[in-house]
C-alpha cells in the first residue's frame, strides 16, 4: 500500500483535534454519560471509521478497503474485553463518573503511543522474520482456548498491575476533582484517579499483547494496521458508557471473543495450507459476535422471565 506521508500526518492530526475536541469541549460539560449518549457516540464513531473506510477504498482499492474493515472489525471486538476490565478498575478505585471520561480520554492518547510503539515493532518483525507469524498465531489459539475456561476477571485487589501501581510513591489517598497531581502540606501528590489512569493505560497494554497480532492476519500493510487500531480505540470511550450501563446482559460475550481469538490463531496458522480470505473472516467474526450476544440475550430473558 503506497500511502504517502500527508495520508500519515493527515489522519494522525484528525486524530489530535477529535481528541482535544473531547476533552476541552465536551468535558466541560462533566455530568455521567447517560446509556443514550453513549449509544449515540458509539454509533458516531463507527460511522466516522465507516467514512474513512470508503476514502481508503477510494484511494487504494476495494481490496484494501475490506482489509480496514476486517482488522476494524476485529480490533473494535476484542477491545470489548478491555472494557469490561476497565468498569472493573473504575470501581474498584471508586472513580467519581463525572470523571471518567477524563481517565479515559487521557488513557487512549497513552493507549496510541503505546501501540503505535508495538506496531511499529511488529511490522518489523514480521517483514524480516516472516515465520513470527506463525507464532503470533500460535499466542492467539492459546489466548482464545484459555478465555473459553476463564472464570470471570477475578478480584481487581489481586492483580499484579493494580498491586505494582499501589506502590507507586507519594499517592494521595483521596481524589482532589479531575487532577491527576495536587501539592498538599506534604508537597506534590499524585492522586488516585492519576493511580487509575496508569492502571488503564497498562492494562490496555497488556491486551495490546494479543490484539495487535490479530491484524496481522488481515494485512502486514503498517498504515492499515495502524489505522484499524486507531479507529477501535477512538471508539473505546463510548463503548465504554454503553457496555457499563447494560455489562450485565451481556454475560457471554467473552465467549464470542474467546473464538474470535481462536479463530483468528487458526487462519494464521492455515495461512500456507488453507488460506481464509478477509471477506469470510470478515462474515465469521460477525457471526461469533453476533452470535454470542444473542446467546447473552437468550440467557438475560430465561432469567428474567425464572
Amino acid at each position: 500500500m503506497q500511502t504517502g506521508l500527508i495520508f500519515w500526518i493527515g489522519f494522525n492530526v484528525a486524530v489530535l483535534l477529535l481528541l482535544a475536541l473531547d476533552l476541552l469541549v465536551f468535558y466541560c460539560d462533566r455530568r455521567p454519560v447517560s446509556l443514550r449518549e453513549a449509544a449515540i457516540s458509539s454509533a458516531g464513531w463507527v460511522l466516522l471509521s465507516l467514512g474513512f473506510a470508503a476514502c481508503i477504498c477510494r484511494a487504494e482499492g476495494m481490496v484494501k478497503g475490506v482489509e480496514f474493515i476486517t482488522g476494524y472489525v476485529i480490533e473494535y471486538s476484542l477491545s470489548m474485553d478491555n472494557l469490561f476490565v476497565f468498569i472493573m478498575i473504575f470501581a474498584y478505585f471508586k472513580v467519581p463518573p463525572e470523571h471518567q471520561r477524563r481517565v479515559l480520554v487521557w488513557g487512549i492518547l497513552g493507549a496510541l503511543v503505546m501501540r503505535g510503539a508495538m506496531i511499529a515493532a511488529g511490522v518489523r518483525l514480521v517483514e524480516r522474520f516472516g515465520w513470527i507469524l506463525y507464532g503470533f498465531g500460535v499466542l492467539l489459539l492459546v489466548t482464545g482456548v484459555r478465555m473459553f475456561f476463564k472464570k470471570g476477571e477475578g478480584e481487581p485487589g489481586k492483580n499484579f498491575v493494580i498491586r505494582l501501581c499501589g506502590r507507586i510513591p507519594r499517592v494521595s489517598p483521596e481524589y482532589h476533582g479531575a487532577r491527576f497531581l495536587v501539592r498538599t502540606e506534604a508537597g506534590w501528590m499524585w492522586t488516585r484517579l492519576a493511580v487509575a489512569l496508569v492502571v488503564v493505560d497498562l492494562m490496555d497494554a497488556l491486551f495490546a499483547v494479543d490484539s495487535v497480532p490479530a491484524v496481522f492476519a488481515v494485512t502486514r500493510a503498517p498504515f492499515i494496521v495502524y489505522t484499524s487500531n486507531v479507529c477501535a480505540i477512538l471508539g473505546l470511550r463510548s463503548l465504554y458508557f454503553l457496555l457499563a450501563g447494560v455489562a450485565d446482559r451481556f454475560k457471554h460475550l467473552h465467549y464470542g471473543i474467546a473464538a474470535v481469538l481462536t479463530f483468528i490463531g487458526v487462519k494464521m496458522l492455515a495461512a500456507g495450507v488453507l488460506p481464509i480470505g478477509n471477506g469470510t473472516s470478515l462474515l465469521v467474526v460477525g457471526a461469533l459476535l453476533g452470535g454470542a450476544v444473542v446467546w447473552s440475550l437468550a440467557a438475560k430473558g430465561g432469567e428474567i422471565g425464572a
